[in-house]
């Protein structure tokens, strides 16, 4: 199964940020469980790093070495694909040692020299689009991650050029492109339904919407930390699914308020399987 099927719905999902093995696994054992009823599959979700934070004192995670060995232990614990974050390049090879899936947070979906360590791995890849972007500008960031994994497979003699194109027209490594809201005024997002079809069309590759970072309300909390109003995830979430998002991508916690980061934004665990049923009901009506 393609890690980013375009023909089944999928998940990423688990909490914003690495925390204690316990609650890591957790929520992974809880995905697992949930897997058997998702068409095209979990992957278990969580940053090692949140090198994005509003106040230099929030807490960032546990860092690239600590957070990986957590990743790898919920990996042997529960049998799910890993997807973590990114932000500087020399972090690509050691992360896709452990992690089946590279993302690229939104404020970097530009950074050519990023992008292009993420496809050469060789892992596939999820590039968040920036929240200032539209959707046709994504197409930029989804072809350097491709070329760079189509310079890496010949540069070993993997391949040929000519066999490359043959074999993946499309290029390189899979990818998948992820909207997560666009700013609206200082302190909201909206989500453009049409962004959907419009991305899938031009970069020619599966879109996920991020149902949790979509009603995040930067700035908007307490001591300028980013706020949320996560009593819109499931509406906006069933809204993209039958606009034609092929997966979802929820941040869930069991007990979001208490969260180190994100927590205002993310879907109680609790509510998590109610949600996903919906979505997948309505995904079998329209793509029937």
């Amino acid at each position: 199964m393609r890690t980013f099927p375009d023909d089944a719905l999928f998940l990423i999902a688990g909490p914003c940020v690495v925390e204690s093995d316990a609650l890591n696994v957790r929520v992974g054992e809880h995905l697992a469980r949930l897997s058997e009823r998702v068409p095209g599959g979990v992957i278990y979700k969580a940053s090692f790093d949140k090198a994005n934070r509003s106040n230099a004192g929030a807490a960032r995670g546990p860092g690239l070495e600590e957070g990986l060995r957590a990743l790898e232990r919920v990996k042997r614990a529960t049998g799910l694909r890993v997807l973590t974050d990114v932000h500087l390049p020399e972090q690509c090879a050691a992360a896709a040692e452990v992690a089946d899936v590279l993302q690229i947070p939104a404020f970097l979906c530009r950074q050519t020299d990023l992008l292009e360590a993420a496809g050469a791995t060789g892992r596939p890849v999820n590039v968040k689009k920036g929240q200032w972007m539209h959707p046709e500008g994504m197409r930029g960031a989804v072809n350097k991650v491709r070329r760079a994994r189509g310079a890496s497979l010949i540069a070993v003699g993997n391949q040929s050029s000519d066999e490359h194109v043959a074999s993946n027209p499309a290029g390189g490594s899979e990818v998948a492109v992820t909207e997560r809201g666009t700013f609206f005024g200082y302190g909201d997002l909206v989500v453009d339904m049409r962004s959907f079809a419009r991305m899938r069309a031009e970069c020619d590759a599966p879109v996920i919407f991020d149902g949790t970072h979509s009603v995040q309300q930067p700035g908007r909390g307490e001591g300028g930390a980013s706020g949320g109003a996560r009593e819109h995830i499931a509406a906006l979430t069933m809204a993209a699914v039958a606009a034609g998002a092929n997966g979802l991508f929820l941040e869930t916690h069991p007990t979001p308020d208490t969260a180190p980061s994100d927590g205002p934004n993310m879907l109680p665990l609790r509510d998590l399987d109610a949600v996903l049923a919906r979505a997948i009901e309505i995904w079998s009506v329209v793509s029937a």
